[in-house]
């Protein structure tokens, strides 16, 4: 890109100019349709819906469900998004102190219903109603010295309030302490913001404990100007489209869910917080914007998080892991492939051993040579049905901690780790040449056409 989009309007352009971008000319209806149409490219594709019924207010979703179309938005290439996270949490560019800024054009206080202003979808046939599913949530650690975002579901209860889901150990031991006191805990909802800001928001918090707007700012390459909440203590993205200013009430709880979650499934019904909205502001002409839930513009930015956690851990015990791939399709979280330059009898399991002990979430791990694409199936299948001997390359590890958004780790509350060494040996490394073909760089069989 000839210069960064720090703002989703911005980047509207830039693909627009592209061709990235596909307009949804036709209205669509909140209630399911939106989310189908969405879902019809499994949010892999930017769209932009010009006319939502009920609402003069255009709507985007799928700006970050595709590693190609994610790099596209920070000016990198799809193999460089986990190093320039990996640097970015490094490296982070602090943000930069405004007096005004687009999100405060418009400002409204006092009582307010929130669908009003903007359109709150409904996306599944069994979900307990409308859902705010994409907002960046900002809140300041309990010093008050950095923010910390995440992304939060919170279900439209009418009016200016919401139950929310928070299942972040940070965030709830915060807002324990702070019920413990009989204060609420406060924060904002960023909505119409560049997949930077949502992909920084997945970092863990208890790992890096970094600032994560500074860390979007270093995947920019730009500091990202900010603003002071009109209502709560809480600084936001000043070019975002619409803010939410709010309280996580103390003591109140609300039955929340069931919800249809990134795993594909419903979520149970708990008693989760009450959160009252104190303000909306936001920009002239607002671009409103959601994230199917469950689609590759969930998962994906959980991915690439997951993946660069995964490529520390190993390479700490086997330094001559090359790449590691947590693939989408299994919810962002349960299946990993590892590639390594095996030196030595052992490296494959050794990463396993590290990748598990890395992330409780792991389910299937698979260690390959550097000569399979770990980000083709068919690759990482082929170097499975070939080099693995499953009473030798194969191990299990019974009992062990697992995910809760994985149904059959629910219900007995553990899971079983499975690890396969899909490398060949060392001693046998002639067997396993794959068949190739000379021909020159340029050839193309479109010339033969």
């Amino acid at each position: 890109m000839p210069s960064m989009k720090t703002s989703i309007r911005q980047l509207i352009d830039y693909w627009d100019q592209t061709e990235k971008l596909v307009h949804i000319k036709k209205e669509v209806d909140p209630l399911y349709e939106l989310g189908a149409v969405i879902n019809a490219w499994e949010g892999k594709q930017p769209v932009y819906f010009e006319k939502i019924k009920g609402y003069n207010m255009p709507m985007v979703a799928g700006f970050g469900g595709d590693r190609i179309t994610l790099a596209d938005s920070i000016g990198a290439a799809p193999e460089q998004l986990v190093s320039r996270l990996i640097d970015a949490i490094v490296n982070p560019i602090p943000t930069t102190k405004s007096a005004i800024g687009p999100v405060h054009d418009n400002v409204v206080l006092g009582e307010f219903s929130i669908d009003d202003f903007f359109p709150i979808p409904t996306y599944h046939e069994k979900d307990a109603g409308p859902y705010l599913v994409s907002g960046v949530m900002v809140v300041k650690e309990p010093a008050g010295g950095k923010r910390y975002t995440s992304i939060r579901r919170m279900q439209y209860l009418g009016g200016n309030r919401c139950a929310i889901c928070i299942t972040s150990p940070e965030l709830n031991n915060q807002y324990r302490a702070l019920e413990a006191r009989n204060e609420p805990l406060e924060f904002a909802v960023m909505f119409g913001v560049v997949p930077a800001v949502v992909l920084s928001s997945q970092i863990s918090t208890h790992l890096f404990h970094a600032d994560k707007l500074d860390v979007a700012g270093a995947l920019l390459g730009a500091s990202l100007p900010v603003v002071q909440c009109k209502t709560v203590d809480i600084e936001v993205l000043a070019e975002a489209e619409i803010v939410l200013e709010g309280k996580m009430l103390p003591h109140e709880r609300y039955p929340e869910g069931p919800f249809g979650e990134v795993g594909g499934y419903y979520g149970v019904v708990e008693d989760n917080p009450i959160v009252e909205f104190t303000a909306i502001t936001y920009r002239n002409q607002p671009i409103a914007q959601t994230i199917f839930p469950s689609s590759f513009e969930e998962r994906i930015p959980m991915s690439i998080v997951r993946e660069a956690n995964l490529l520390n851990a190993v390479r700490q015990t086997v330094p001559n892991v090359l790449d590691v791939h947590v693939t989408a399709t299994s919810v962002a979280r349960l299946h990993a492939i590892i590639q390594i330059e095996k030196k030595t009898e052992g490296d494959a399991k050794q990463a396993l051993l590290a990748a598990f002990s890395s992330d409780k979430d792991l389910k299937h791990t698979v260690v390959v040579n550097e000569d399979i694409d770990i980000f083709d199936p068919a690759d990482v299948e082929w170097a499975i049905a070939t080099r693995m001997q499953a009473d030798t390359d194969l191990f299990i590890v019974p009992g062990a901690k697992g995910s809760p958004l994985e149904p059959s780790h629910n219900l007995r509350g553990v899971s079983a780790k499975m690890g396969m060494d899909a490398t060949y040996p060392l001693a046998e490394k002639e067997r396993f040449i794959r068949t190739s073909i000379p021909v020159p760089a340029s050839f193309n069989v479109k010339d033969y056409l």
